[in-house]
């Protein structure tokens, strides 16, 4: 016997994990978590059920290294906001953001952490869960960034940041929900940029 029956079983020659794992995002993306069948996932993949699961874990570990991918790729946006000099900028930067990456030509249309999971049988209440975090995280963040901007006087002392910020998230959560029902991108602007006409002065 030689060396080459050690090698992983069902794991095609040249199999990239990256790759693959772009591919499950696109299935998750467009079918959402429970849409998405074992068969769709390791058809787009290029790769057997064996090799999905030495892999990644069951399906569930691999929404969740999806969305992770989501999260670094198409969504960086709201890292990249947090960083805006002023927080008016980091509330534009999050919605527009959110209106590229929700409208993106040659991508499901729609938020990957909005509705990947909004509505789940018992099968799929733990990705509805893990969005709901994964949601919740964003919008503390945000919270936290224009509790910065109240103590550094860029926003005025009687603001709320937790309210502010989920009204950035309410409205950039509807702006994906619109993209998925399948308004453009330019419309959407103006719906982002009509959301902040009443930004609290400084």
């Amino acid at each position: 016997m030689g060396k080459r029956e050690k090698a992983p079983i069902g794991r095609p020659r040249g199999f990239d994990t990256d790759e693959a794992l772009e591919r499950a995002l696109l299935v998750f993306w467009e079918q959402g978590y429970e849409g998405a069948t074992l068969t769709d996932l390791t058809s787009a993949m290029g790769i057997t059920r064996t090799s999905m699961y030495a892999a990644f874990g069951n399906k569930e570990e691999l929404f969740r290294k999806a969305l992770g991918r989501y999260t670094e790729g198409f969504a960086v946006y709201v890292a990249h906001a947090l960083l805006e000099s002023t927080a008016r900028d980091v509330a534009a930067a999050v919605l527009s953001g959110a209106v590229r990456t929700t409208t993106r030509p040659g991508y499901p249309t729609g938020c990957l952490g909005v509705q990947g999971a909004l509505a789940a049988g018992a099968a799929g209440r733990p990705a509805r869960d893990t969005l709901t975090a994964w949601r919740d995280d964003g919008r503390f963040r945000l919270r936290d960034r224009f509790q910065r901007a109240v103590d550094e006087g860029d926003l005025p002392p009687d603001t709320d940041p937790g309210l502010l910020a989920r009204y950035i998230m309410t409205v950039a959560n509807g702006i994906a929900v619109q993209a998925a029902g399948g308004a453009g991108r330019d419309e959407l602007q103006r719906v982002a940029d009509a959301a902040l006409r009443n930004w609290p002065p400084a």
